[in-house]
């Protein structure tokens, strides 16, 4: 587990944690599968990972998001830019397929 988490990480944690985002319980850099998460709703079964420039083209995450589709699960995958100037929007799309199970 990662003990400094980005600007865009705690940017979000603040808007999601504590059911804020439409009741919807997150939980954060949560294990699973051997993976450390950043973000998951488990009764949605939606997994939401932030990514700096490191992840531009990942084969890993590729893999990894294909691993989770196959236990159904969802994965949104954000920059952390995006989330630090457009938390709106971002918030925004997350509820919306949070929603549409």
């Amino acid at each position: 587990m990662r003990q400094d988490a980005t600007q865009g990480e705690n940017t979000l944690w603040q808007a999601i944690r504590n059911k804020q985002l439409g009741g919807l319980k997150f939980k954060r850099q949560f294990p699973l599968e051997n993976c450390i998460l950043d973000f998951v709703c488990l009764e949605a079964r939606l997994i939401i990972e932030l990514d700096g420039c490191q992840h531009s083209s990942s084969n890993a995450d590729i893999k990894r998001d294909l691993h989770f589709a196959r236990l159904r699960f969802r994965t949104l995958r954000f920059w952390n830019d995006e989330v630090t100037n457009n938390l709106d929007g971002v918030c925004s799309h997350i509820l919306r397929e949070a929603l549409n199970e």
